[in-house]
């Protein structure tokens, strides 16, 4: 039960993280709001609570984001998928610079052609380019994990967190 307790302050905090700085860091890139703030918060999520929490933290966060205006349809997709992948990277790998790549691949790549080639035609009946699409979500993509990386290795040496390899942990 405190675990779970534990996971729900975590992500509550988490969501609150995401949804205070999306207005100061989303912007408009075409048909998208790119927000290097959601893959930031995924990479910390997937690696501290697991693929499912972070998933949902990223659904969650879209959610608020496009009710504020700043974020549009391609909110899900562009923080869900590299939350799922990244969170299962780090679940299979227990390293976080993996667990990056894997929001940095899921978001930039995967979640950049599902947004141009379903997401946007069919919800929101546009177009876009998906080579604009690929690269800016690519770039916010790195600059959020980046940042996810170094606030990770930050809370390790406050002793906040502990990052070294754990084999058989509840994630």
């Amino acid at each position: 039960m405190a675990v779970k307790t534990r996971f729900i302050a975590q992500a509550v905090v988490l969501i609150a993280l995401g949804v205070a700085l999306a207005p100061f860091t989303s912007f408009p890139v075409g048909i998208a709001r790119i927000n290097p703030t959601q893959h930031f918060i995924n990479v910390i999520a997937a690696v501290l609570l697991g693929p499912w929490w972070a998933t949902g933290i990223a659904g969650v966060i879209a959610v608020l984001r496009i009710s504020m205006g700043v974020g549009t349809v391609l909110a899900f997709p562009g923080g869900m998928i590299g939350a799922l992948l990244a969170g299962l990277v780090f679940r299979f790998t227990r390293n976080i610079y993996l667990a990056a790549l894997g929001e940095i691949v899921g978001t930039g790549i995967i979640a950049a052609l599902v947004s141009g080639l379903w997401i946007a035609p069919v919800f929101m009946q546009k177009s876009m380019a998906l080579s604009l699409l690929i690269a800016s979500f690519l770039g916010s993509t790195i600059v959020g994990s980046a940042i996810g990386l170094i606030v990770l290795k930050a809370l390790e040496r406050a002793g906040v967190v502990r990052l070294v390899e754990q084999r058989g942990s509840v994630n």
